[in-house]
């Protein structure tokens, strides 16, 4: 049986000048996907239209389970978001996919809900996007699990891809040519393998070689030895986490490669004890920007009483994105999906997104150096899209 919670913002306070803005139309280690997409399940019963005015919208989350810590702090996020902006029109609810996915979404829909926010992981996501398929209900997913994306499913999630591209072609820009990698021996890495290279190709560069690491040190000092016998190379991205380039990169330096720059993705921005390892002092990672991120934790600390997960930023901005796509939208009527592909985005915590009609998301990127006890901006986010 799912649990459901309604979250209806309780008492709105406002926002303090820039995240006041944050609604003002522009113009997650991976989250691993199964591929076994599940038998057609009947459509849920949909009970009669609500008469209330109100927009139904469907939160999916594990707040019960392993997951629960995540699930909990994104849900916390969407609550702080839905006070902050003093929207009076959404009724949210969120149901546990914790106590199991299949329950939650079916409960979801029979509610009458015309939006889903969530689930979390990949393989969630093809659960859910097969039972809600009938009904035409979108789902917004902070999955960053492109194997799920389309089909009305939008990836709110960073993609990879994205913080490769952007890390390489800006590490081109500062001189470097030869370009060597070390993934993680997973889903993750065997995509980052594609995804470095096409970006070395793009950037103009030379792709020395890719090595795969479980992460330990014993394979990280392995995976080093044979790309120092590769040749001569200018900077080596790690896409792996903030834990695993730790134990990577010593051994890098230990093989020989010793002035080769380290490059990293998005996954570091989620681990801060990056800042405190000498070893990648001058690393450098792409990522989106905190200057935003940093009022919002300070706001969600104050109501909650601890800091929020990385990661919860994404529940916050998909309360602002559906808050501003309801200022549109006629209560009872289908969500008006083709307000979320708008070539001109959004702005949210994590910066300038906009929605692709395959269900990816673009997003403004910086990049960052880790440096003695914080990450410094190198190079920052460009302040709009431009195609």
């Amino acid at each position: 049986m799912s649990a459901s919670i309604a979250v209806t913002g309780a008492q709105p306070q406002a926002l303090a000048n820039p995240i006041t803005k944050l609604l003002i139309l522009a113009s997650l280690i991976l989250l691993a996907a199964c591929s076994t997409i599940p038998r057609s399940k009947a459509p849920p019963a949909v009970v009669a239209e609500p008469s209330d005015g109100m927009h139904r919208v469907a939160l999916l989350l594990p707040v019960t389970g392993p997951d629960a810590e995540v699930g909990q702090s994104i849900a916390n996020a969407t609550a702080l978001a839905l006070s902050d902006t003093k929207v009076t029109n959404i009724r949210m609810v969120t149901y546990d996919t914790g106590l199991g996915v299949a329950a939650a979404t079916q409960r979801a829909i029979a509610d009458g809900n015309k939006v889903i926010l969530g689930p979390l992981r990949g393989d969630n996501v093809v659960e859910v996007a097969e039972i809600v398929r009938p009904s035409g209900v979108p789902i917004i997913s902070f999955s960053n699990d492109v194997g799920v994306a389309g089909q009305n499913v939008f990836l709110l999630g960073h993609l990879p891809n994205q913080s490769i591209e952007r890390v390489v072609l800006y590490a081109k820009s500062q001189g470097m040519n030869r370009f060597a990698a070390v993934v993680s021996s997973n889903v993750y890495g065997q995509r980052a393998q594609s995804n470095i290279t096409t970006a070395v190709r793009s950037a103009g560069g030379i792709l020395v070689g890719i090595q795969e690491s479980n992460g330990t040190a014993a394979s990280a000092d392995a995976a080093a030895r044979r790309l120092a016998q590769m040749g001569a190379v200018d900077a080596i991205l790690v896409a792996d986490s903030g834990r695993a380039a730790m134990a990577t990169v010593p051994a890098l330096r230990r093989s020989g490669l010793r002035t080769a720059k380290i490059l990293g993705t998005d996954l570091w921005n989620i681990d801060g004890t990056l800042a405190g390892s000498s070893p990648m002092y001058g690393a450098w990672f792409a990522s989106v920007s905190d200057t935003l991120y940093t009022q919002y934790a300070a706001k969600y600390r104050a109501r909650f009483g601890k800091a929020p997960l990385r990661l919860s930023s994404l529940g916050y901005d998909s309360v602002l994105l559906v808050a501003r796509v309801a200022r549109d939208w006629r209560p009872g009527t289908r969500f008006p999906i083709g307000q979320l592909t708008d070539p001109q985005g959004f702005i949210g915590v994590d910066g300038a997104f906009r929605f692709n009609p395959n269900g990816m998301t673009d997003r403004m990127l910086e990049v960052q150096e880790i440096q003695a006890g914080k990450f410094v901006t190198v190079s920052a986010a460009p302040s709009k899209f431009v195609k």
